[in-house]
């Protein structure tokens, strides 16, 4: 059964609610302002836009709340700066295993982690948009989607090149967070193709009820 409009919208407005909560608490004092402000474009930008075509644009609970973990991940990392979100510091705390000693990490893989999420995260979304907007069949049905998330993941890298080359110094290294690894963007776009075609696969075994609408 789908669910009523207004229990569709009861419950996005729990969603949108705890996001700005939380998005807000993130954003008193980041670690370094102009990296965070850099990092909210997506954010000041997506988030105003599902908001005004909702009634054009309709997805699944399983989708909204799919980017609703999403950006909240991503607030994380844009608090902290991706390269330095203290995750490990986190775990070590609550369990006791330092997972960076354990698995010999050289590097801070909470950036490469929310690459994977984009893809995992954002792709149910991407399905529904396509299905209702333009649907396709058979092998295509599948590829567009993870295609759509594979050129967006290339689109960013290039973004994160020019803004890096733009600014410069310290803003510019924060922004794009190599970490020294000279094929960061190539890991990162792997990672997110990596993402979508799980995200797709769950998204086809658990299919939703209550989807985008036209």
């Amino acid at each position: 059964m789908n669910p009523s409009h207004d229990e569709r919208s009861g419950y996005l407005l729990i969603l949108l609610g705890l996001f700005l909560a939380f998005w807000s608490a993130l954003a008193i004092a980041p670690h370094y302002r102009q990296d965070w402000l850099l990092e909210n474009v997506l954010v000041f930008i997506v988030i105003p836009l599902l908001i005004w075509h909702y009634r054009r644009l309709r997805f699944s609970h399983y989708a909204y709340t799919a980017l609703f973990v999403f950006f909240c991940l991503h607030t994380i990392g844009a608090h902290f700066t991706y390269s330095e979100v203290p995750w490990n510091t986190w775990l070590t705390s609550l369990t006791g295993w330092d997972a960076m000693q354990a698995l010999g990490l050289q590097r801070n893989p909470f950036d490469r982690a929310v690459h994977f999420s984009y893809g995992l995260l954002i792709v149910p979304a991407v399905a529904e948009l396509i299905e209702a907007r333009g649907p396709l069949r058979d092998l295509w049905r599948n590829l567009v989607p993870i295609m759509f998330i594979m050129s967006n993941s290339e689109l960013y890298e290039m973004i994160e090149w020019q803004a890096a080359e733009t600014f410069g110094g310290e803003l510019g290294q924060a922004y794009l967070g190599t970490q020294g690894d000279i094929w960061d963007a190539q890991k990162d776009s792997l990672m997110a193709m990596l993402g979508a075609i799980m995200g797709l696969t769950v998204y086809r075994v658990f299919r939703p009820s209550g989807a985008m609408t036209r």
